[in-house]
């Protein structure tokens, strides 16, 4: 049973294997609240799963650890349980999903970890790691309905109350629910007052079908960049402690997603992956009721996968209007194109690229397409430079 002894319990134990991650100041994500950021992406491990796993792999008997342990995992946990079996002396089993990011998988391997890859997403890796349990004795590491994992993961919400005493909002991110519960459980037995929000992906929103429905529901299929909260089914323990004490459940866009990402890049130098940055992107978009209140989002870790990184900022610059793509249809005749570069390069865009062709059959036989890639700084840059085409005689297609 998950009590407040076992977290400080947890936070002792701990001492020694993580690092404290400091809040920090970040005006800029909403300008109409106080917000601060956890960041567990900067966490030994690249991730919050470092705690519970640690916590609960140092709660095990000497004859669990001499079976050695098997976990299933999108990736962060894997780590977690790799670094801490390593440290004891422990083998460990990973179940990963085939899909799981390179960086993940190699990173996993190199805490002394061996991996076995499981087609599919991350339900697929549990029910194979719960087969091989049965068939070779191992000791299951729970990656979030285990109240010894999500103590570990509470002793981040011990964190948050000693460094920001009159915390009023904390918003988490939510997978299976492991470290909402424990963040939301530590806090709410220290303050009942500060609300704790959890943040789904909309693609991913488990959780937050079965709080809405008051019973646990399992998705047919998940799709987001966020494959590290990409969970199919939440926990029984989870569904529980989410249920009794967190505040409201809320969902973002893989657009949205993107777009936190990028803020945290630009604004702050920090590093996270899709999981970690939704309740980033919670705060930016307004999602929740936190105007002038101090607020704590939680970036839950930061192992995004380098090459995808590139496509994500790609798609967080058009949604936040940081870059823009134009049809436009011209006349094929001398001086059309230094005639769009000349009113784009006056009102301060940048061209990225350019692609020219001839108008296909059925056409004006004088016709062309110009396709033009820009740097702007927002949508009204965006708008204006569409205007000013579109006033010069230029039509633009959508």
């Amino acid at each position: 049973m998950l009590t407040l002894d076992r977290i400080y319990h947890a936070k002792y134990v701990l001492g020694s294997v993580i690092r404290e991650t400091d809040l920090i100041h970040a005006p800029k994500i909403n300008p109409e609240c106080e917000i601060y950021l956890k960041p567990e992406n900067l966490q030994v491990t690249g991730s919050f799963k470092v705690r519970g796993a640690c916590y609960k792999i140092s709660q095990l008997s000497d004859e669990e650890k001499a079976r050695g342990v098997i976990a299933c995992s999108a990736g962060n946990h894997a780590q977690g349980v790799a670094l801490s079996a390593t440290k004891n002396g422990i083998k460990s089993l990973i179940c990963l999903p085939d899909g799981a990011p390179i960086s993940k998988v190699e990173a996993t391997k190199s805490y002394g970890a061996d991996v076995c890859l499981v087609k599919g997403v991350y339900d697929d890796a549990y029910t194979k790691a719960l087969q091989l349990k049965d068939e070779e004795g191992y000791t299951f590491i729970h990656p979030f309905d285990d109240d010894n994992v999500i103590a570990g993961q509470g002793t981040i919400g011990l964190e948050i109350v000693e460094a920001l005493p009159n915390v009023e909002n904390v918003i988490v991110p939510i997978g299976g629910g492991g470290l909402i519960s424990g963040v939301a459980f530590a806090i709410k037995s220290l303050n009942p007052k500060i609300k704790v929000y959890g943040v789904q992906a909309s693609g991913a929103p488990s959780m937050f079908q079965s709080i809405q429905d008051h019973k646990i529901e399992c998705l047919e299929k998940v799709s987001t960049i966020a494959d590290g909260i990409a969970v199919k089914e939440p926990g029984e323990n989870t569904f529980k402690y989410v249920s009794q004490y967190v505040d409201d459940i809320v969902t973002v866009t893989d657009d949205e997603i993107s777009t936190a990402i990028l803020t945290l890049i630009e604004q702050h130098k920090l590093i996270a992956e899709g999981a970690g940055a939704v309740s980033v992107a919670a705060a930016l978009f307004n999602k929740l009721p936190i105007k002038g209140q101090k607020t704590v989002c939680l970036v839950s870790g930061g192992n995004i996968d380098v090459t995808i990184l590139s496509r994500i900022i790609k798609r967080g610059l058009i949604r936040s209007g940081r870059s823009c793509l134009l049809n436009i249809e011209l006349l094929d005749k001398p001086g059309q194109l230094k005639k769009v570069s000349q009113i784009i390069a006056d009102l301060g865009g940048n061209v990225t690229s350019i692609h020219h062709e001839r108008a296909n059959e059925g056409s004006d036989i004088n016709g062309c397409y110009l396709r033009i890639m820009l740097e702007t700084r927002n949508y009204e840059h965006i708008d204006a430079i569409r205007s000013a085409l579109i006033s010069d005689g230029f039509k633009l297609l959508d």
